[in-house]
């Protein structure tokens, strides 16, 4: 499931994955993505939350599909990513998944999400 989280600073976008992510996740949050998109300047705080599963029917497919479609379209546009979560397996892939990202990107645990944000947001 992909949710969009509330309360972010200005210029910062807010999502939470939890449970399975599904093939129609993604594509029900493509509008949203692109929305985002068109916004020239991207800082994401992404919540990982501790009940996140995995891709579920589907999932990996459109996740590659929306992630590199929007890599590829607007790469410049990524400035800041933070990914917030507990998992230690989440960081280790982040750290060596880094180099594929744009922008700078940085790992924070659940109880840093409002330093997560402040980070995001400078």
């Amino acid at each position: 499931m992909i949710d969009v989280l509330p309360d972010m600073p200005k210029g910062v976008f807010g999502i939470q994955v939890s449970g399975r992510v599904r093939g129609d996740d993604l594509r029900e949050f493509r509008p949203t993505m692109d929305a985002l998109l068109e916004t020239g300047e991207i800082r994401i705080v992404e919540v990982i939350s501790s009940d996140y599963e995995g891709f579920g029917p589907g999932g990996l497919v459109e996740d590659l599909n929306l992630g590199f479609g929007s890599l590829l379209r607007h790469h410049s546009a990524f400035k800041r990513i933070a990914v917030v979560s507990d998992m230690e397996w989440v960081a280790h892939a982040m750290h060596a998944f880094a180099w594929m990202v744009p922008g700078e990107l940085k790992v924070f645990g659940m109880s840093e999400l409002d330093a997560a944000k402040e980070w995001a947001s400078a």
